[in-house]
């Protein structure tokens, strides 16, 4: 069993909005069965961070922003390969709203992220370029915490991509399975595990 350090353990939350629930306009299968299991958890930790996609209307990472194009096709950007996706999670309406059973009142803060019209981005501490960070790594360095506990959805998108990063940026990083759903598009479930396993991410089914 992993014994949990107070004073270098955080929660990291990614992104459990309706728009990634069921009935969602990107819906994970199953998606929102990892709220009951991020609430217990959230108990656990004296530290909880929570991630928003935050699009702005039109955002270029919408197939509707490429005439001609469907969603999860891919369009080439400024910094490479876009998955184009449905619109989803646009500011300040429901779809973007966190899960309303999440707990949320423990979180000490909230990275938004996704906000640039040119770019998506997955991860928590990077937007798709994979330079322009989101603060979350100074963050974490000033309040001295090390290790990362992700759960969140999607297990194959922003978890992974968040999970790498921690581990690129020196922190180590833990993924809850229990806590975390997946979409697996063309296999990008499977990928995903073998790419956290070879940055050196822990994979563990849940915290007893």
């Amino acid at each position: 069993m992993m014994q949990l350090r107070p004073n270098d353990d955080l929660l990291l939350v990614i992104d459990v909005q309706n728009d990634f629930c069921p009935g969602g306009a990107l819906a994970v299968a199953d998606g929102d069965a990892v709220v009951p299991v991020i609430n217990r958890l959230s108990k656990r930790f004296n530290h909880v961070v929570l991630t928003q996609d935050w699009h702005p209307v039109g955002h270029s990472s919408f197939a509707t922003a490429h005439p001609g194009s469907a969603p999860f096709e891919t369009a080439t950007m400024s910094y490479g390969e876009q998955t184009l996706w449905p619109d989803h999670c646009v500011q300040g309406t429901h779809g973007a709203a966190f899960h309303p059973q999440l707990s949320t009142e423990c979180a000490e803060l909230v990275i938004r992220k996704g906000f640039r019209d040119e770019m998506d981005s997955y991860s928590a501490f990077f937007e798709n370029d994979r330079r322009t960070p989101t603060g979350l790594s100074g963050y974490l360095r000033d309040r001295g915490l090390q290790r990362l506990f992700l759960v969140g959805l999607a297990t194959d998108y922003c978890v992974h991509y968040s999970a790498v990063d921690a581990r690129r940026l020196g922190f180590e990083a833990v993924v809850i399975e229990s806590g975390c759903r997946g979409i697996d598009l063309a296999g990008s479930l499977a990928s995903a595990w073998i790419a956290m396993k070879q940055a050196g991410v822990q994979r563990i089914s849940d915290i007893s």
